[in-house]
Parts: structure tokens; sequence; C-alpha cells
């Protein structure tokens, strides 16, 4: 394993790994209600966030890499009116990390650059960066995240 796949595979893995724990952070404090509530005229609820990046890294890493058969239906991760119980939607996002990890300790050296294609994501033409862009969006939607939980509890 050379130097360079191992730099790439733990600082990957933590990242992924440290951003769920933070995710946790803003979510766990919330109540059923207010995961579904948006305190905006605009925008998404947490809850609706969550299944966005659920629905993100079950396709573009389960699906594309992982080859789990998953079905992608983007538009229900923002519209679903079904407000499921929260801890079912964040133990589907946890096993979704776990799926994420699982994935990237199975890469190769040389499997970094292995091509892909992924609807949605024409700049992503390989391995690293896909997961180097889903990481970057999941990062995003958490300052998101981050931001709603506040202003909810601060009610």
């Amino acid at each position: 394993m050379s130097n360079l796949h191992a730099s790439i595979q733990s600082a990957m893995i933590k990242e992924y790994r440290e951003r769920a724990a933070e995710l946790h952070r803003w979510v766990d404090a919330l109540s059923q209600e207010q995961f579904w509530t948006n305190p905006f005229d605009y925008g998404n609820s947490v809850g609706h966030l969550v299944l966005h990046l659920t629905g993100n890294l079950r396709y573009y890493i389960g699906a594309q890499i992982a080859g789990t058969g998953y079905v992608r239906n983007r538009d229900l991760e923002f519209s679903d009116t079904a407000k499921h119980p929260k801890a079912e939607v964040v133990s589907r996002f946890d096993r979704t990390i776990d799926m994420v990890v699982a994935t990237l300790q199975a890469q190769s050296a040389t499997d970094w650059t292995l091509p892909y294609a992924g609807e949605g994501e024409p700049e992503a033409k390989d391995r690293f960066t896909i997961f180097f862009r889903c990481a970057t969006h999941f990062y995003d939607h958490l300052g998101q995240i981050d931001y709603l939980s506040q202003q909810l509890r601060a009610r």
C-alpha cells in the first residue's frame, strides 16, 4: 500500500466519520417535530437535508461504486411529506456512512483513478473525485443543518 493511498484512504474515512458525528451533534438535540420543521419560508427542514445527504451518498458511492443497486429519487428527498421517525431517518444515514467507510476501505491504490460516471456529476471522472465531491457536498449541507438546528432550538 503506497503512502499516498493510505493517506487518502485514512483522510477520507476520518472526514466522513467526523462529519457524521457533527451531524449527530446538531440533529440529536432536535425533537421529531423540530427535525421536520423549516423555520424559514425558504430552504429545507433538517429532516429533508438528512434524507438528501443519505440519498446522495447511497447513489454516488453506494450504487455507482459499491454496487448496492440503490435507485435514487432525488426530488422526494426534498418533498417527502411522510415525516418518517427521526430515529429511522438518522439510522438509515448512519448505515449509509458505514457503507461509505466500507467502500473506502475496499479501495486499492489503483482504484482511485478508475473511471467514474454518475448522473448529475459530469465533473467526477474518477473515484477519488466523487469521494471528494461527496465529502464537500456533505460539509456544505452540514453548515445548513447546524444553522437550522440552532434556529429551531432557540425558539
